[in-house]
């Protein structure tokens, strides 16, 4: 079993449509027989997420810093309930109990931690996978703001060639499937 990490909003003023997309990762990935890593909260895309999971009978990881457990409402559903120091810790914890990184649609948090899993890939401290749901062109603007940094040399190009960007779900499960680094 492959214990994806999905990193997503934790919003609560977010569209039906986003947490459906959530819930469907959620069941899918428990579908293909994968354990989530997940923010460790109830709220928003990363709530629902984890529930989708859940209702699939897969196995869920929740990682919440002390400090937003009131704020994010930790998941105590979760089978496995960690409770971190600070953010950092949070970050750390995910990326040491995470095979592979899927994200979706989000805001700052999701974008602090979808930088932080790509930036360790990028420095050859991990070689666990990075897939970017660009669903709907959600991340189109940003990502075609990174490639443009390459020709610049802020970027190198091999960085960017470690993200998959796929713009649907069953793409992502399979971009999952045939990672190159072996999940266990």
């Amino acid at each position: 079993m492959a214990a994806v990490c999905v990193f997503c909003a934790s919003s609560t003023t977010l569209d039906e449509r986003w947490l459906e997309l959530a819930r469907q990762v959620g069941v899918e990935l428990a579908a293909a027989g994968h354990a989530l890593v997940s923010g460790g909260g109830r709220v928003g895309m990363m709530g629902t997420v984890a529930l989708g999971a859940r209702s699939a009978d897969g196995y869920t990881l929740g990682v919440i810093p002390e400090s937003m457990i009131g704020w994010e409402i930790a998941d105590s559903g979760s089978d496995e309930l960690v409770i971190t120091d600070g953010m950092a810790a949070r970050k750390n914890v995910m990326l040491a109990r995470s095979d592979a990184f899927l994200v979706l649609p989000g805001g700052l948090g999701t974008l602090d931690e979808l930088f932080e899993v790509w930036t360790t890939a990028a420095l050859g401290q991990h070689t666990k996978p990075v897939v970017v749901l660009d669903i709907d062109g959600y991340y189109t603007g940003l990502l075609d703001w990174l490639a443009g940094l390459v020709p610049l040399g802020f970027v190198r190009a091999s960085a960017m060639e470690l993200l998959t960007i796929v713009t649907t779900v069953p793409e992502a499960l399979d971009a999952l499937s045939r990672c190159r680094t072996p999940m266990v």
